[in-house]
């Protein structure tokens, strides 16, 4: 007799996944780097971050001021080219409720890869899931998070390009090495710093931003500042980070 009440629960406390043609304010992939130069405490705490922000309630008051009211989520994982995984597919987050489920399959999802940096191939991976998808989505946004430069894969500005013809619009969140080790220096600290790296290289379509962070500590802050500016649209406004 217990049976239905749980099976209640579960469905509640679930993630609705995306349908074809389901309408939506922003179907947004977000794509965090796990190359080698990230250890697992920072790790960690960059998918803590992630998951702080996607449930504060800053956050879910921006969804529920869209004109529909529920954005569509999916996290991918990238290292070197041939090792990009999407960790979770598209699910509908509209309440309290499925983001509170979104945090949880995030936060007991294991580390996918060791290796290189192919922000292209992650790119690449994104937009084919935005495509998949079936979303019947306003804007299209893929927000990729990485503490250095492509060093593997296809040149990352043909990916960028490729993404932007598409109409998707691709933010950066760069993690900044303050003191970094000399054999990783070129890769972390490119001349000009990372962050007008990825504003060259990376960003692009309308509204395309980049914001920095300097510590892992901070970076739940930053994610939940960059993560209202494209649910409410006005990603514009961050630019300059």
């Amino acid at each position: 007799m217990r049976w239905p009440a749980i099976l209640l629960i579960c469905v509640c406390l679930t993630p609705r996944l995306s349908r074809a043609g389901e309408a939506v304010d922003l179907a947004l992939v977000l794509v965090t780097d796990v190359s080698r130069s990230i250890d697992d405490i920072e790790y960690r705490l960059e998918k803590e971050g992630t998951a702080q922000a996607l449930t504060s309630q800053a956050v879910i008051r921006a969804i529920r001021g869209g004109a529909v009211g529920r954005i569509a989520v999916a996290y991918e994982e990238f290292a070197g080219p041939y090792e990009v995984r999407m960790v979770i597919d598209f699910a509908i987050i509209q309440d309290q409720a499925s983001a509170d489920a979104f945090a949880e399959r995030l936060r007991s999802a294991p580390r996918s890869f060791y290796g290189r940096t192919s922000i292209s191939a992650a790119i690449d991976l994104a937009v084919a899931t935005l495509a998949e998808s079936g979303l019947e989505a306003t804007r299209r946004v893929i927000d990729v998070c990485g503490d250095g430069t492509n060093n593997a894969g296809r040149e990352i500005t043909d990916a960028r390009d490729d993404a932007v013809r598409q109409g998707i619009t691709i933010n950066g969140l760069t993690i900044i090495n303050d003191h970094p080790v000399n054999y990783t220096f070129a890769h972390v600290a490119p001349p000009g710093g990372l962050t007008n790296w990825y504003r060259e290289h990376v960003i692009g379509g309308s509204g395309g931003f980049v914001l920095e962070v300097h510590d892992f500590q901070t970076f739940g802050e930053a994610m939940a500042r960059k993560l209202i500016s494209e649910i409410a649209g006005l990603a514009g406004v961050l630019r300059a980070g």
